[in-house]
């Protein structure tokens, strides 16, 4: 029926139907089928379907012929393709047959396809057929061939930053081809959506752009001024256009033009007394601008040429600090503070600029003469000159120091010291000896401390004919030793000088060349003034100084300190100055180096330091790898402002009125003038009073006193009014008691002068004991003393305390009246040691004396004595009895006395004349009265004398006397 329906050929049927006949009778299935032996294919991930090339269809030679039956075909099993088989492992892929007789199939994925996965796949396929018969039995199968599928990408991810964000720093005024790289990824597989095709800044006007490889640059020259820092943000795009998901924050922070140098210090550092050590550069490091460095050397310099004599030390009297030092007793100090036992400094100027450090200036016409008797006229070998000078350049003539020259005659010079050119020259001239030898005679140093016009200290040991010099603690050897002959024998007085040198103008020729400027007056004058200034010169007879007392008299409160850390220990090396005042630093590796500066201090170790700056300069020294571009370090200045230190305030307290029998002034102990002195020192502080709120305007600041302890360095006592006379009176401390405590004492007609730095508790016990004595206590009835203390050599001066001791006399005016009278009206007076605080004696000169003419006029007077006792006992009752009365009715009394122990004497003349004087007299009986108090000493003159001392004048105290007070006389008998 088939062929009948196309209408072919007959001899096309007629063939087909022959094969068809042929194959019926065979019945074999004798081929494979075919395939091609490669395919390449291509799937979209998300989808099943694969486009193959070539498209996949199975050919079988043994496929059955479609023959003709009455026009219907019939097709045999033989020669069909059943399906594909696919070889590998775990392929996402399966062949479907679409047409079993054409043998054409398709390949499909079994699940969704991920590119990012796995792009490619590659696998073998093969065919068979059906076989023969019914059972499908000789079933045929392909070669293999190979497959190649590609998975195609879809966009399906967007553009992820590497980073979070992105920072940069930049030097302003410079233009960058590239300031930093932001770079974003895609996760898509293919090239086309996982690579990143643009970059974009978001943030609006700014000046910076970035291209399509995320390379950001400035678009202007950037100031530092104007902004510190830009933040961007940046935005990424694939080559699918697709944006990424988050923008990137890009922060490009901008620096002022680099500038090598020092940073991260304060210029102006303040230093607080009592703190300790300070550090300096804590966050200091050194700008090197990315300049590689080889090497670095830096030197601190403390600059304290203007604080005292070159630095901050202990203002205390130089000889003083020889005992702090440890120096032995025998140091003479030539230019002492001028006090009452030390006055000869007195005329010259000081330069009271530097808190108490007595410093003296010599102007070029001063000088002044050491009093005979401060130090021997030869002095004992070995001996020691030390002093503090600043001189500046002088002139062609001699500058003398000081000086021991004759009084008068031959004007020969035994030793000094004087500069000249620059140079220090010490002069000795031997004593006449047996030998008429030369000897050295001058020592000559050439010195450039003599003229930089700079503090600096001096110590000349002389051990004959050894003579060596210690500058700032450094002993320098003399460059030329001239010798001379010992002097002539001759006995002469000799004068020391200093500031000059004393020269006789009598015309004698003298053993030295001098150079007259201003007479003094007299037969002498002064010759070689010094110009400049000095301090502490000190000579010590008999012993040479040490080494260390030298090291310990030079040595400043206040320097420079550092503390290494161990790791950076060995990396810098550090070298200090004897005075501490510079430091240098040599290292080659930056870090460890900004550590060591950062670690650098400055310390002060005084109590009290003076106040004020000190500059601070550091000098910087680099070297680098390409010397030709090595940068240059400026010097970096500031300054250290030392605070000033709270004053302390010294008060001095005690019985400052008391009175003691004449016995005991004229006893060999004598009397002591401070039993109970008390030594405090307080500071004063501010206080914030503490309250809720911060910014309440009720808080106000409160004082608090506070006591500290500190030491003091001298305590004079002297006496107010006319000077001690040393014929009848002294002031006298035990000196053994002195030096146990370890200080000295000096006396003169003025009073006793204590000094040494010691505690305060010290000098109060040594003060305890400062006794007064005086054996001719009849015209003496008062003495008033001042004591001052101070510290620092009188830079804290306490207050004056003064002392009125009064002598309380035995002397008896009314010792006739005594014997007539019966015993127990009158009992002899006790005179004990009472403090008569504020009263005034009684000057009982007159009644000590009766002149022999008035015998007479005594009897009749004691007889009429004895009438009058009995109107006064009479007065006393009536008076008794009137304040009984007073004090039933409740009226106050001023004042209540027990007298159970007062033996009163009463005056009846006295009380006659009251009772019996007239309105005229009045003003006559008043002076009268006046008169008579001053001879009789009774309760109620002592009663008067507190009431002057309070402040009333004396006429109303007599007047109110009486009614002040009355007497009890329930103890008289009568």
């Amino acid at each position: 029926m088939y062929f009948r329906r196309h209408k072919l050929p007959a001899s096309i049927v007629g063939l087909v139907l022959g094969l068809l006949c042929a194959v019926e009778a065979a019945k074999v299935n004798k081929h494979k089928p075919w395939i091609e032996t490669t395919y390449h294919g291509i799937v979209t991930e998300n989808d099943d379907k694969v486009l193959l090339d070539p498209p996949l269809i199975a050919l079988d030679k043994d496929t059955p012929l479609r023959y003709a039956d009455s026009f219907e075909v019939t097709v045999t099993k033989e020669g069909e393709v059943c399906g594909f088989k696919i070889h590998g492992q775990n392929v996402p892929f399966e062949a479907v047959v679409l047409d079993k007789s054409t043998g054409e199939g398709v390949i499909r994925a079994k699940d969704k396809l991920d590119c990012e996965l796995q792009k490619e796949h590659t696998f073998t396929i093969q065919a068979y057929d059906c076989g023969e018969g019914p059972d499908g039995a000789n079933t045929k199968k392909s070669h293999k061939a190979t497959v190649h599928i590609q998975v195609n990408d879809v966009n399906e991810y967007s553009p992820v930053f590497k980073e979070k964000s992105y920072k940069a720093t930049v030097i302003e005024g410079k233009s960058y081809d590239s300031i930093l790289k932001v770079e974003a990824v895609d996760a898509d597989c293919s090239f086309q959506f996982s690579q990143i095709c643009s970059y974009e800044i978001v943030t609006p006007d700014v000046p910076f752009t970035v291209d399509k490889d995320g390379y950001i640059k400035n678009t202007e020259k950037l100031n530092y001024s104007k902004e510190r820092m830009y933040k961007l943000a940046v935005t990424a795009y694939d080559c699918g256009m697709n944006r990424a998901s988050e923008d990137v924050l890009v922060k490009i922070s901008i620096k002022p033009t680099c500038k090598p140098g020092w940073q991260g210090w304060n210029k102006r550092i303040e230093y607080e007394p009592g703190t300790g050590s300070l550090a300096l550069f804590p966050s200091m490091h050194l700008e090197t601008c990315e300049e590689p460095i080889t090497s670095i050397q830096a030197s601190i310099e403390l600059e304290t040429n203007h604080i005292g004599k070159g630095c901050d030390r202990d203002t205390y009297s130089e000889k003083s600090l020889h005992r702090l030092c440890g120096a032995s007793a025998g140091t003479v100090e030539l230019l002492p503070a001028p006090s009452s036992t030390a006055n000869w400094t007195a005329g010259l100027p000081t330069d009271n600029g530097h808190d108490s450090d007595l410093v003296f200036e010599f102007n070029g016409t001063q000088a002044i003469k050491i009093p005979d008797g401060v130090l021997k006229s030869s002095l004992s070998e070995p001996f020691t000159i030390s002093l503090w000078m600043r001189h500046g350049p002088g002139a062609q003539d001699k500058e003398t120091i000081l000086c021991n020259s004759d009084k008068s005659g031959m004007n020969r010079h035994h030793y000094s010291v004087y500069v000249h050119n620059c140079r220090l020259v010490f002069l000795l001239r031997q004593d006449p000896a047996e030998s008429d030898n030369y000897k050295p005679a001058e020592y000559h140093w050439k010195l450039d401390q003599v003229c930089f016009k700079e503090w600096h200290h001096y110590v000349l040991n002389v051990d004959f004919p050894a003579v060596t010099l210690y500058v700032d603690g450094v002993i320098f050897e003399p460059f030329l030793v001239t010798e001379d002959y010992p002097l002539h024998t001759a006995k002469l007085e000799t004068q020391l000088t200093v500031g000059a040198c004393w020269q006789d103008n009598s015309g004698h020729d003298t053993d030295n060349e001098t150079v007259s400027e201003t007479l003094t007056g007299g037969s002498g004058h002064m010759t070689q003034f010094f110009r400049g200034n000095l301090a502490g010169l000190m000579i010590r007879s008999g012993k040479l100084e040490s080494k260390e007392v030298i090291d310990c008299l030079y040595t400043c409160k206040e320097g420079l300190d550092v503390q290494l850390p161990e790791e950076v220990a060995t990396a810098v090396k550090v070298q200090f100055n004897p005075n501490q005042s510079s430091l240098t630093l040599e290292g080659d590796d930056m870090e460890s180096f900004d550590k060591v500066m950062q670690h650098i201090s400055y310390l002060n170790s005084r109590q009290f330091p003076t106040p004020g700056i000190r500059h601070l300069r550091v000098t910087t020294t680099v070297k680098c790898f390409n010397e030709e571009a090595c940068i240059s370090v400026p010097d970096a200045e500031g300054y250290v402002m030392v605070l000033q230190p709270e004053e302390p305030k010294i008060s001095l307290s005690g019985i400052d009125h008391f009175a003691r029998g004449a016995p005991e002034f004229e006893s060999t102990e004598g009397v002591t003038l401070f039993p109970e002195l008390r030594i405090v020192s307080t500071i004063t502080r501010e206080v914030e009073a503490e309250a809720e709120g911060e910014d309440d305007p009720t808080v106000q600041e409160s004082v608090v006193s506070e006591e500290i302890m500190h030491n003091l360095d001298t305590c004079e006592v002297t006496v107010v009014g006319d000077e001690l006379n040393g014929e009848h009176e002294e002031m006298d401390v035990d000196l053994a008691q002195v030096q146990q405590h370890g200080l000295e004492m000096s006396s003169s007609t003025m009073g006793v002068i204590i000094t040494g730095v010691n505690t305060m508790a010290n000098y109060e016990q040594v003060l305890h004991l400062v006794r007064y004595r005086n054996w001719h206590t009849e015209a003496l009835f008062d003495r008033k003393f001042k004591l001052v203390c101070s510290e620092l050599n009188g830079r804290y001066i306490s207050n004056d305390f003064k002392v009125e001791v009064n002598v309380i006399h035995t002397a008896n005016p009314v010792e006739h009246a005594n014997v007539m009278m019966e015993p127990q009206f009158i009992n002899p007076m006790q005179h004990a040691s009472v403090d008569l605080s504020g009263h005034n004696l009684v000057n009982a000169h007159q009644a000590s004396v009766v002149p022999s003419a008035a015998t007479i006029v005594i009897v009749v007077c004691v007889s009429f004595l004895v009438f009058m006792i009995v109107l006064g006992v009479f007065r006393i009752r009536a008076a008794h009895q009137h304040t009984m009365r007073d004090q039933e009715n409740g009226k106050e009394n001023e004042m209540d006395w027990d007298d159970s122990a007062l033996t009163i004497t009463v005056n009846p003349m006295e009380t006659y004349e009251d009772q019996h004087s007239s309105e005229e007299e009045e003003e006559e009986e008043e002076e009268s009265e006046d008169g008579e108090e001053e001879d009789d000493i009774t309760s109620a003159e002592s009663e008067s004398s507190e009431d002057e001392e309070g402040g009333e004048p004396e006429d109303q105290q007599g007047a109110s006397r009486q009614q002040q007070l009355e007497w009890d006389d329930s103890t008289l008998t009568y």
